[in-house]
């Protein structure tokens, strides 16, 4: 703040007054502590925001914010924006509205004034029908605030619990999202965590003393730990900038909203493996279904969750301009076997897409479930029951495309048109049946050749309408954009009812 105090009984005084505590309210604490920020390799919370958002377009809200406490001494230091920036502006000329904590003051620490302004993005945002992104750089309640913090984040979250499903919501996690913060970030639609960033909800130091072993916050929640053993980061990142321009790119896959229709971009030709030839002769063979994939989007798939439970591919791409969201089995790993967590994954992706009028394309490949004590004892039974109930309930357009094997099980609850499927198309190579063939022929009595030659095959299925056409795989990307230009007059009437009651 300028040295000189500005005469207020003037009109060019109080604008100079004004310019001078929004001066303050860039650098709240000064400007050693941006300093600071930049010695350790990261960006302060208002560059990450200009760094998110188009050049210029930043709109602030409530910058000059104050906390109101006077206990512990707190009435001395009181800096503007009280730990949070938060406003709205564009991402590729599409509006977003933004919240980014500020380490810089009181650790990034939740307070009563702290959680109102996020509060007031958070209904500004519902109100407008528009993305918000969070980016998080906090430790939690501000202790000094007493249970008043804690409230204060359980509006947090209801408020968060309320956009659900209205509003695309995305988390970047850009340094520590701990303690009650944490649990924020979870209820995102989309969570984004940098590499040296800490998400978890106990601190290490207690962790380790009740539990007996040494404990650090990047073995309970560092970015590798959320994105191959919890599946909460969807997306990682090399540092906090990498991850801002994730957020970027994944805004452009989504729309403003749930009433808004799935984003419709210029088309673009589809590269990759000739699809006549790609499928194996041996049906044991293992392939990448993301060159499959590749060969009918547009060259642009961004696969979330990609170290997670890995037997399943999820992820956003176009076909011909259209957005939509992928749900594939992988055979590369474990046979396209589904497994508890790969069904966990699917469901929660179909139920995101669904959500936000993102047509889904599914492509199955997979013999059935893992075989295991573990698996079951872990609940693969209420995963399976998830899956299918999440597409089940999918009133956006759904595609399924069965390449190779659709046994029982899998069948079932992999998109099969009795489940819901709009559009079903089978591959000549495809094999739709109850069981395998050494599987079947032994329950049967028969030879297993025999059997395969007479059931291992789409046309079994085709015949009683369960597949609605049969196809040459180098047809795929031709019969889905036909099948998406349909979907987009897709009208489903639900029954009335509170809610659906998925198996968590």
């Amino acid at each position: 703040m300028s040295s000189t105090k500005p005469d207020l009984t003037t009109t060019a005084g109080r604008i100079a007054d004004l310019r001078n505590r929004l001066e303050e309210s860039l650098q709240p604490v000064g400007p050693e502590a941006v300093e600071k920020v930049h010695e350790a390799g990261r960006s302060t919370a208002r560059e990450r925001v200009e760094k998110l958002l188009d050049e210029g377009t930043f709109v602030e809200t409530d910058a000059l914010a104050r906390h109101r406490v006077e206990a512990y001494k707190m009435d001395r230091t009181k800096p503007a924006t009280d730990g949070v920036v938060t406003g709205y502006g564009l991402i590729d000329s599409r509006r977003v509205c933004v919240f980014s904590f500020d380490a810089t003051i009181f650790n990034g620490t939740l307070g009563e004034v702290t959680a109102e302004k996020i509060l007031k993005i958070y209904e500004l945002a519902t109100k407008t029908g528009v993305p918000i992104i969070g980016i998080y750089d906090s430790v939690g309640a501000r202790v000094t605030e007493g249970i008043v913090s804690a409230a204060m984040q359980a509006k947090l979250l209801r408020a968060a619990t309320t956009a659900s499903g209205l509003i695309p919501q995305v988390a970047v996690v850009a340094g520590a999202a701990t303690e009650l913060a944490s649990i924020g970030v979870a209820l995102a639609d989309v969570t984004i965590v940098a590499e040296g960033s800490a998400l978890h909800l106990t601190d290490p130091e207690v962790v380790s003393k009740v539990s007996g072993t040494p404990a650090t916050a990047e073995d309970i929640g560092g970015a590798a730990v959320h994105a191959e053993a919890t599946g909460i980061a969807q997306l990682t990142a090399a540092s906090d900038v990498d991850a801002l321009q994730l957020a970027r790119d994944l805004v452009g896959y989504l729309p403003a909203n749930n009433r808004a229709s799935s984003p419709v971009g210029e088309a673009a030709e589809a590269s990759g493996a000739d699809l006549d030839t790609f499928m194996p002769d041996d049906e044991a063979a293992a392939y990448d279904v993301r060159e499959i994939i590749a060969a009918v989007t547009d060259g642009d798939f961004l696969e979330l969750s990609q170290a997670y439970a890995g037997s399943v591919v999820t992820g956003l791409a176009h076909i011909g301009g259209r957005a939509v969201g992928i749900v594939a089995n992988q055979p590369s790993v474990l046979a396209g076997c589904l497994t508890r967590d790969a069904a966990r994954k699917a469901a929660r992706f179909i139920r995101t897409c669904d959500a936000f009028n993102i047509p889904l394309v599914q492509f199955v490949d997979t013999p059935g479930f893992v075989p295991s004590v573990d698996e079951e004892r872990a609940g693969a039974v209420a995963a399976a029951a998830a899956l299918a109930h999440a597409f089940a309930e999918a009133q956006v357009g759904t595609m399924t495309v069965v390449t190779r094997k659709a046994f029982g099980t899998a069948y079932a609850v992999m998109g099969p048109k009795d489940l819901g499927a709009d559009l079903v198309f089978a591959w000549a190579t495809a094999q739709i049946a109850l069981a395998d063939a050494q599987t079947a022929a032994s329950a049967l009595g028969v030879d297993a050749e025999g059997y395969a030659a007479d059931n291992l095959n789409p046309y079994v299925a085709t015949e009683r309408g369960l597949v609605d056409a049969v196809i040459e795989p180098s047809a795929t990307r031709a019969q889905l954009l036909e099948g998406l230009r349909l979907l987009e007059r897709k009208v489903v009437y639900t029954p009335a009812k509170k809610h659906s009651n998925i198996p968590l």
